[in-house]
């Protein structure tokens, strides 16, 4: 049976955990993909913070989707050893947190270079991360990120079949390939849909490549989503909008949560919520 369980990067719509935690509430929305809280990345916080942060959440009946970190984010060509113990930590912050999954990347390529040059050394970096989360009980999932090895459908592709891991697989976003003007539809969806885990829901136009509510883009948001609720997907959309200049607010009404609220994050948060809610509801 396919069920859609919507999560969020929380930290678009406020810093600070009660605000977010309060505005998802308002939604229905349960889950957070945590990737900044109270003035850092989480992955910067202490284990005691950490212990706070997961305690608050609890009071409140709030749970992690996944650790949205930047783990893999750094160039292919800086120091991994510090990254590596980052990483460390934020194995230990998955287990107070009693998150399964790890949002990551496949390292930013240089400029003009040929990405097959560094191609060895991301595979290479990313066994160091499948060797230390073994026995971990974590999945470490790769985003598609424009500027990374894993950037395109083809290098994704590669990455997770070259790794072979079962505790390694992969983000489809919507906005992410379209800004690559890569093909969502039939092309990316089909190459990558054996390895794909998680979604992250943001639509983008391949024009200018700026990032729209979803469904308002050329992501194809909803074929995609269609395809995965026909073959049994069981897991989380994580709402990260990326609407920081939008300005129309035309999908709200007046029984819409944020319908009210000046604008402001919160309200553009809503109409990301409210875009993704329509697409659900055609489909199920």
């Amino acid at each position: 049976m396919s069920r859609f369980i919507l999560s969020a990067f929380a930290d678009e719509i406020n810093d600070q955990l009660k605000t977010q935690m309060d505005v998802l509430e308002s939604h229905d929305i349960k889950f957070i993909e945590m990737r900044g809280v109270n003035g850092k990345l989480l992955v910067h916080h202490t284990l005691e913070e950490v212990q706070e942060i997961k305690r608050q959440m609890d009071e409140r009946g709030f749970k992690l989707s996944a650790i949205g970190s930047p783990i893999g984010k750094i160039n292919i060509t800086d120091d991994f050893r510090p990254h590596l113990q980052l990483f460390k930590h934020t194995l230990e912050i998955a287990e107070i947190m009693e998150c399964k999954y790890i949002r990551m990347f496949s390292f930013f390529m240089p400029k003009g270079e040929d990405p097959s040059v560094y191609r060895e050394e991301v595979i290479n970096r990313w066994r160091s991360f499948i060797q230390v989360a073994e026995g971990k009980n974590v999945v470490l999932l790769h985003e598609n990120e424009s500027g990374i090895y894993g950037d395109t459908p083809e290098r994704c592709f590669d990455l997770l079949e070259t790794l072979n891991c079962e505790y390694v697989k992969g983000i489809f976003d919507f906005a992410n390939f379209v800004q690559c003007n890569a093909k969502n539809y039939p092309e990316a969806f089909m190459l990558l849909k054996d390895y794909i885990a998680y979604i992250h829901v943001k639509d983008a136009v391949y024009s200018d490549h700026h990032v729209v509510p979803a469904g308002k883009g050329d992501g194809n948001v909803s074929e995609i989503l269609q395809e995965l609720y026909k073959t049994g997907y069981d897991g989380f959309l994580s709402l990260e909008p990326h609407l920081w200049n939008y300005s129309d607010f035309s999908l709200l009404t007046p029984d819409s949560p944020g319908y009210d609220l000046p604008v402001g994050e919160e309200k553009r948060f809503a109409v990301a919520v409210r875009a993704i809610k329509n697409i659900i509801n055609k489909i199920q």
